[in-house]
């Protein structure tokens, strides 16, 4: 089994890792909103590089009142601006149905995500699992995809206590797959950025009462730490894909 997190739009190396006919699970953000690196995805579609480049850097720098500000003076209508986004993240979205055709697997969302567009571009092969648990090679799995709550209120982000409520639902599980980290320092600090990224502390006190086997997970780029333990779970951050195009092999007789 493959795992991948953090595709950004990286779909021409997606569709090499599908081609290998092995099961895949992918832990959200296929959608690429903005690279901070080069300013490209759905903002430089519709409103050009400039803006994208400028909104990333005040994002990235946690203003976002300065990123509302560019935002108002690129964008004054704000139903308009909103609908170019959801119109270039679809042409995203029909570009991942190309390259999953074909393959096989589970999907859950992450903070940059639109659930319902996703859900509706999924080809057969893959199932959107969000807030669900199955049993797969003998283990039971659970997933709960979305990120933290930020200013930005985007509809891919959750509440704390609607993941609260989530993971409650899932009871115990063999592996926990989520977008975000849990709130354990080394594993939320981005070293290339400087800066603290969003983590989850209802993730980790699920790990801290229910102690699966493993927990796997994406969202930061670039951690201080890959790996970490909390208790006798092993938490592993899976990998920027868009970067690397590299996917995590999960052997699940060893887990």
């Amino acid at each position: 089994m493959l795992v991948v997190s953090d595709v950004h739009g990286a779909f021409d190396a997606l569709r090499r890792v599908v081609s290998s006919g092995e099961s895949l699970l992918i832990l959200g953000d296929l959608a690429n909103l903005t690279d901070y690196r080069t300013g490209d995805g759905a903002v430089a579609t519709a409103f050009g590089l400039d803006l994208a480049r400028q909104a990333g850097d005040a994002r990235g720098e946690g203003d976002f009142e300065e990123m509302r500000r560019l935002w108002r003076d690129a964008v004054p209508d704000a139903d308009t601006g909103r609908r170019s986004i959801e119109m270039a993240i679809e042409g995203q979205y029909a570009e991942m149905r190309s390259a999953l055709d074909g393959g096989n697997g589970y999907v859950i969302h992450g903070n940059v995500d639109r659930p319902d567009q996703l859900i509706a571009a999924l080809p057969s092969g893959f199932r959107y699992v969000h807030g669900q648990s199955l049993e797969i090679d003998g283990l039971v799995f659970g997933f709960v995809g979305g990120g933290v709550r930020t200013p930005m209120q985007a509809v891919g982000e959750i509440d704390d206590g609607e993941m609260e409520a989530m993971l409650e639902s899932l009871g115990p599980v063999d592996v926990l797959c989520t977008h975000v980290p849990p709130a354990v320092a080394s594993l939320h600090q981005d070293v290339v950025t400087g800066r603290a990224e969003r983590s989850s502390a209802p993730i980790y006190q699920y790990i801290a009462r229910f102690r699966p086997r493993l927990h796997l997970f994406g969202d930061v780029h670039q951690p201080q730490a890959t790996r970490w333990r909390i208790g006798p779970t092993v938490c592993h951050n899976v990998g920027y894909f868009r970067a690397t195009g590299r996917a995590m092999r999960l052997d699940t007789s060893a887990v």
